[in-house]
C-alpha cells in the first residue's frame, strides 16, 4: 500500500469517527433517544460516541506520525540532493 493511499484511508476513518461522534451527540441531546427507548437508547448513543472516539483519536495520532515521517524524509532527501 502506498503512502498516499494510506493517508487517504486514514482521513476517511477520521471523518467516519467524527460523524459517529456527532451522531451519538445528536441521538443523546436532540433526538431524545434515551427518553424514548430508555436504557437501550443510552447504550446506542454511548456506543456511537465510543466507536467514534475509537476511530478518530488513534487514527489522528498515527496519521500525524506518518505525515511527520514523510516530511522528515523529504527534508533528508532535499538535504542529500543539495550536497
Amino acid at each position: 500500500m502506498t503512502e498516499e493511499k494510506l493517508i487517504k484511508i486514514l482521513k476517511y476513518v477520521i471523518v467516519l469517527g467524527l460523524c459517529l461522534l456527532l451522531l451519538g451527540h445528536y441521538l443523546l441531546e436532540y433526538a431524545n433517544l434515551p427518553e424514548k427507548m430508555g436504557v437501550t437508547g443510552m447504550v446506542i448513543s454511548a456506543s456511537c460516541i465510543a466507536f467514534g472516539l475509537i476511530l478518530s483519536l488513534p487514527t489522528k495520532m498515527y496519521l500525524t506520525f506518518v505525515l511527520v515521517k514523510r516530511e522528515n524524509d523529504k527534508k533528508k532527501q532535499k538535504k542529500e540532493n543539495t550536497n
